[in-house]
């Protein structure tokens, strides 16, 4: 019993947590507008 009671609460604080992260949204910034710059290796 003590261990579903366990298992319960980590995974009351884990939603917690995920909804905590949620209502903080994403961090303000912007991306880059030049395209990332990748070279093909070549075949032999």
């Amino acid at each position: 019993m003590r261990a579903l009671i366990a298992a319960a609460t980590g995974l009351a604080v884990a939603l917690a947590l995920v909804l905590t992260i949620t209502a903080l949204g994403s961090p303000e910034g912007k991306t880059s507008p030049e395209p990332l710059l990748t070279t093909v290796p070549s075949h032999p």
